[in-house]
Formats: structure tokens, C-alpha cells, sequence
């Protein structure tokens, strides 16, 4: 049985109760289980701090990018246009989705170490009234860095446009009052900050919004809104659903509730990463991202200078040891990631950050 824990943005490490839930298995048509969906797109809602009379949570086959693909190509029309902030590798996934669907579009490049400007969007709009769409990654896991969302998105309303938000490794772990800052719709997975396991992606959205979508799906199976239209009756899943892994984000969300909310998750997350960084910074391992953008739930680190040593050798050495951490996203420097989410506590940054160091020491030779 594998053993070692994974430091990554998800998947994650699950806790033991969570992947007990998978062992039973489920029938799609049965009426307990259509109750566990409506259950949990109910409990999706209070965590966006939203309203069943605004808002609506849709779960959707597939990873995190099939929601964001399904929100994309069905939201945006043909006669639309959408603007795409992107400052990493998810930003420009979304790119790679328009191209794909040839759906009409802009892209705002920013700089992988820097946020996406509100005041730069407002200009863009305001050059371009053709855009009827704006979208962005909230939580970039490319570098780490956590975007300002609420206020590209008070933006992206005071000028009358839709707002799209890829929260996938930041929803459950970084409050976000969804309807406060704007948002139409949100997307996350299960197997990020929730701490379910990979299996299905889930969009809360704004209902008004939700019904222009009618008819626009470029896709099938990822066409949001009638997944919504089936969904809605009685929890029921047009196509065949995840059903192990629809069991095991029920319990993830007991669990988080357990745990104290995102409040409290949010602030385990955050000590972790806190403590990681002042770790590794006594190691001569600096965080590519400043203090103030930082996020808490994967951080970018420069290689020590002086390193003579490629990743996968320190993969290697802290897997054998029990843990999994994640290679360098960022093409301007040499770089890996550590993630802090999931059935992560202090012990546990302290042991890897104890095991890095003995790395670098045995490849000084000291």
C-alpha cells in the first residue's frame, strides 16, 4: 500500500473516513443517493455564502477543467466575446479552451509573479464593448500566487459584463462571498480544498445567468444547462455519475463542517504555508512569490543558489521518505512547489522541510 503523503494542490492527501466512503457501492437511480446530491449542492451554496433564490450548484463529470470548458462553452455565445486575465498556466488553459470551442476572445497577459490588474480590465472594456464575458483564475497553482478577484469583478459588473471564476484549488479553503464580489459563476473540483478525491467538478451560478446559457453549448455532456435542467428536478445526474466519488465528498464536507469551516481550514492552510516558507527561507530557499500576493495553498520556490541537483533527485530522496511534492510551473526559473492542502498539519511541513535540508547537505557533502 502506498504510504507517503502528497504535498501538491490536489489531488490530496484525504483523510481515511473520506476514502471509506468509496467502498459501498451505489446505484445512480436510487433515491437515497439523488438525496446525497441535492445535499450536497445545497451545502455548496451556504459556502459561497449564496442564496437557493439567486444561485444554483451544478456537479459535473470530470476534472476541474471539464467545468471550467463547460462554463466557457456554454455561457459564451456565439455573438459574445470573452476576456481572459491570465497570469499562469490555467489562466492560459482557458485561452486553449476558447481556441478549441472557436469561440471569439481576448487574453490580458500579466506577468506569472504579478495579479491581474482591476484598473487594466476596466481600460480593456472600456476600449472593447464587443466583450460580454470576463474570465480568471483565482488561486493560480502555477506560481502560488492568489489573484484579486473581488475587485476585477466589481469591474466586470459596474461595466455590465459576466464574470467567470476558476476556484479550483482556492473555494473551501479561502472564503469567497460569491455573490458580495459579483461572481456569475464559480468553479471548483472535489478533490482540492474540500479534500474529496478526483472525480467530478462543481459550478455554483448565478441563475439569471444560468438560463441565458439555454441552447449555446458547443458540447453534449458539457452542456451546463442541461445539466442544471435534470439535476434540478430531483438530484439526478443526466449522464452516469461518480458515485464512489460522490460519496466520498459527502463525508469531506462533514468533515470540513466538523473542522470549523473554511475559517478554520483557511487558517491551518495559511500556518502551513507561513511555516514552510520561514522554513525553507533558513535553508537559503526563497518563495517566488512576495509576501503580499502569496496564497496558502502552493508555494513556488527558487532552487538554493549553488544547486547541483535536478528535481526528480529530490523527489526521489523525500518520496522514499513520505512525501510527494510537485515540480517547477514557472519557464523563467528553476523552481518546484510545495503544497499545504489537504490532511496536512505542522508536524508534518516541519518533517519535509527537516527532509529537504538533509538533501542539501548530502549533496554538499557536509
Amino acid at each position: 500500500m502506498n504510504t507517503y503523503k502528497l504535498l501538491t494542490p490536489g489531488p490530496l492527501t484525504t483523510t481515511d473516513t473520506v476514502k471509506q466512503e468509496m467502498l459501498f457501492d451505489h446505484c445512480t437511480w436510487d433515491d437515497d443517493y439523488k438525496k446525497i446530491t441535492q445535499e450536497i449542492r445545497s451545502k455548496l451554496l451556504k459556502l459561497a455564502h449564496v442564496s437557493e433564490d439567486e444561485y444554483t450548484a451544478v456537479l459535473m463529470q470530470g476534472s476541474g477543467t471539464f467545468g471550467v470548458e463547460s462554463v466557457i462553452t456554454s455561457s459564451v455565445g456565439p455573438e459574445d466575446k470573452l476576456l481572459i486575465c491570465a497570469n499562469g498556466a490555467y489562466g492560459e488553459r482557458m485561452e486553449d479552451i476558447a481556441r478549441h470551442a472557436g469561440i471569439t476572445y481576448k487574453i490580458y497577459h500579466q506577468a506569472y509573479d504579478k495579479v491581474p490588474s482591476a484598473d487594466r480590465v476596466a481600460e480593456i472594456l472600456d476600449a472593447d464593448p464587443d466583450i460580454t464575458h470576463v474570465s480568471m483564475v483565482h488561486s493560480e497553482t502555477t506560481s502560488g500566487i492568489l489573484n484579486d478577484i473581488e475587485s476585477v469583478a466589481k469591474v466586470v459588473k459596474s461595466k455590465g459584463r459576466v464574470m467567470i471564476v476558476d476556484a479550483m484549488s482556492s473555494f473551501g479553503g479561502v472564503d469567497i462571498p460569491v455573490a458580495d464580489w459579483g461572481v456569475d459563476f464559480i468553479i471548483s473540483s472535489a478533490n482540492k480544498c474540500i479534500q474529496g478525491v478526483p472525480g467530478f467538478s462543481f459550478v455554483i451560478a448565478k441563475l439569471d445567468e444560468l438560463e441565458k446559457c439555454k441552447g449555446k453549448a458547443r458540447s453534449l455532456s458539457l452542456d451546463l444547462y442541461d445539466q442544471w435542467k435534470t439535476m434540478k428536478i430531483d438530484g439526478k445526474w443526466r449522464f452516469t455519475s461518480p458515485t464512489h466519488v460522490v460519496l466520498a465528498f459527502a463525508q469531506a464536507l462533514r468533515e470540513l463542517e466538523q473542522e470549523g469551516g473554511i475559517e478554520a481550514r483557511n487558517r491551518r492552510y495559511t500556518e502551513n504555508n507561513k511555516l514552510l516558507i520561514k522554513e525553507l527561507k533558513e535553508l537559503g530557499i526563497k518563495p517566488y512569490i512576495d509576501e503580499t500576493h502569496q496564497g496558502p495553498i502552493i508555494t513556488t520556490f527558487y532552487y538554493p543558489e549553488d544547486a547541483h541537483f535536478s528535481f526528480n533527485e529530490m523527489y526521489e530522496y523525500i518520496k522514499e521518505r513520505g512525501y510527494a511534492i510537485y515540480p517547477g510551473k514557472v519557464t523563467e526559473a528553476d523552481t518546484f512547489r510545495i503544497g499545504n492542502i489537504g490532511e496536512i498539519y505542522q508536524e508534518d511541513i516541519l518533517k519535509v522541510a527537516g527532509l529537504i535540508k538533509e538533501f542539501l547537505q548530502g549533496k554538499s557533502g557536509r
